[in-house]
């Protein structure tokens, strides 16, 4: 029988200085898409998919992200005495409940890889996830959900992945495939961030995973790849032939919010989605299109 996906890792240490000088103060994964910080899209989304516990790895000047999953006891009791209590409601509604998260420090910026084996001791002998925030998916089932029952059929390693523009290859992991059905690509290897021209494929992964544990002892060798960082993928590469490795062209779209523009995309298909904003998002925008 194969083990449930109950934990989730989330890499969020990074400095985010395409988005400087906005985070210098504030973690990127702080920023709001719409009225809401990236990294409460992804907790929602992990949650949605059946995780039980979720650990941060941070860094300096994260802080903001500890106190935004906690009760803001003061905010609570002026919100409750103002009648405000829909408010109240609403903001504890999403938090996960006390004990199921944890916090553990990245201590130098040495890449994914590395962020994901310091939250080793979290996950023990368990198959886990990981999700990062600057990627964004709006679909009617959440992606990670999507990649947690494909894991259920199928065993093994599940990555979420789409093609992309050849010249684009060198920004992403890219799938070596060894079979593809249009919906779920079987992997005989991987390579992180090739040139255009040697890439294996246009098939890459974007910020979902559902991983075994045995990937962190090739981690463990804290072995340096591209960009002089210790990589994620070239330890998921090593997996591959010791259990099933399985790429998923999810079902929706994906914002790349590490991106100003992909930010500011995000920021307007979410805002078109609320019934309580479309209409005006959309007057704005016509206000803007008809100038040019």
């Amino acid at each position: 029988m194969k083990r449930q996906v109950r934990k989730a890792i989330f890499p969020v240490g990074g400095l985010g200085t395409r988005f400087l000088p906005a985070t210098k103060v504030v973690p990127k994964e702080m920023l709001p898409v719409v009225d809401k910080p990236l990294i409460q899209y992804a907790v929602e989304e992990a949650a949605a998919a059946g995780i039980e516990e979720f650990i941060f790895v941070t860094g300096r000047g994260k802080n903001a992200i500890e106190d935004h999953f906690d009760f803001a006891f003061e905010l609570d009791r002026t919100l409750a005495e103002r009648g405000k209590t829909d408010l109240v409601a609403e903001m504890h509604a999403w938090m996960p409940g006390s004990g199921r998260i944890a916090y553990t420090r990245q201590m130098q910026p040495l890449g994914l890889g590395h962020a994901v084996w310091c939250a080793r001791e979290f996950i023990g002998d368990e198959p886990f996830a990981v999700l990062l925030a600057d990627d964004l998916v709006m679909s009617e089932t959440p992606c990670l959900k999507q990649l947690v029952d494909t894991h259920q059929e199928t065993g093994g390693s599940v990555v979420a992945v789409m093609d992309v523009p050849r010249e684009h290859t060198n920004r992403y992991g890219v799938l070596d495939l060894d079979g593809d059905d249009g919906r779920l690509a079987s992997v005989r290897g991987l390579v992180e961030k090739p040139e255009p021209d040697v890439a294996p494929s246009t098939l890459s992964i974007i910020g979902r995973y559902i991983l075994l544990p045995s990937v962190f002892e090739h981690l463990d060798k804290q072995q340096v790849g591209a960009g002089g960082e210790i990589q994620l993928t070239d330890a998921m590469a090593q997996t591959i032939g010791t259990a099933p490795f399985h790429g998923l062209r999810f079902e929706g779209q994906r914002f790349d919010c590490g991106d100003k523009v992909g930010f500011l995309e995000a920021n307007i298909a979410f805002a078109l989605q609320r019934s309580d904003m479309a209409s005006s998002v959309q007057d704005v925008l016509a206000r803007y299109t008809d100038a040019s």
